[in-house]
């Protein structure tokens, strides 16, 4: 019997937070679409070189996160390191946008699709660690890397990862515990029959909506600021 394939979206979730994804699955189809403002970020890809060129003034109606002095350091920093690589003209003309790819496993929407070699790039509308990606982000990774791949038949070593909000492009290697993350994701996905065992990093509560129905305490600013 054929396995029903797992969307992007649930596994980048589930390496999160396993609950979250169960109660998420619940929820309509029309109920899970990005909102507006998550298409306005992902948008901003598309007009890098504008936005560089752009006044600090026209900037401050952008949906960036940073100022806009420290958006456009950022991203002409990005660029010239991307164009000392040989990446950053790949990044701004990819082969394709928006594939609807399908795996092995899973499948999902790759918001870019690099030739030469093949690479698929992710969008993202929210905030880069430090350093690398998120877990959840790797996982999502991974699964576009897979599924890419397995309609090519050829090998992919590298995605890349863009959070325009932040002028910032990053690339992740296919590595062995990033592989294990993906899989151990799957599992998660597919044996969801009922909701899973709390998280224990309770901040991931605090912005969750399902906080209510989970049935977890979250910490209000009274008690952050320790009174009452």
């Amino acid at each position: 019997m054929t396995r029903p394939h797992v969307s992007f979206s649930d596994l980048r979730t589930a390496a999160y937070c396993a609950r979250k994804c169960y109660y998420q699955r619940t929820l309509p189809a029309e109920e899970r679409e990005p909102p507006p403002e998550v298409e306005a970020i992902r948008a901003l890809e598309l007009r890098y070189e504008p936005l560089l060129e752009a006044p600090p003034d026209a900037l401050e109606s952008e949906p960036i996160a940073v100022p806009p002095g420290r958006y456009r350091e950022r991203l002409a920093a990005t660029r010239r390191r991307l164009e000392d690589a040989g990446d950053w003209k790949r990044l701004r003309d990819p082969d394709k946008r928006d594939v609807f790819a399908t795996g092995r496993h899973c499948r999902g929407i790759v918001h870019k699709v690099l030739a030469e070699p093949l690479e698929p790039a992710l969008v993202s509308s929210g905030e880069p660690p430090e350093t690398g990606v998120w877990k959840s982000q790797s996982v999502h990774a991974v699964a576009a890397a897979k599924a890419l791949a397995w309609e090519h038949q050829e090998s992919i070593e590298r995605v890349w990862l863009e959070y325009p909000a932040y002028g910032v492009i990053r690339s992740v290697d296919m590595t062995t515990r990033r592989k294990a993350q993906y899989r151990s994701a799957l599992r998660t996905v597919r044996e969801l029959d009922g909701p899973p065992p709390r998280t224990k990093t309770r901040s991931k509560c605090e912005s969750c909506e399902f906080a209510t129905e989970c049935g977890v305490k979250t910490r209000t600013l009274r008690s952050l600021l320790g009174i009452g």
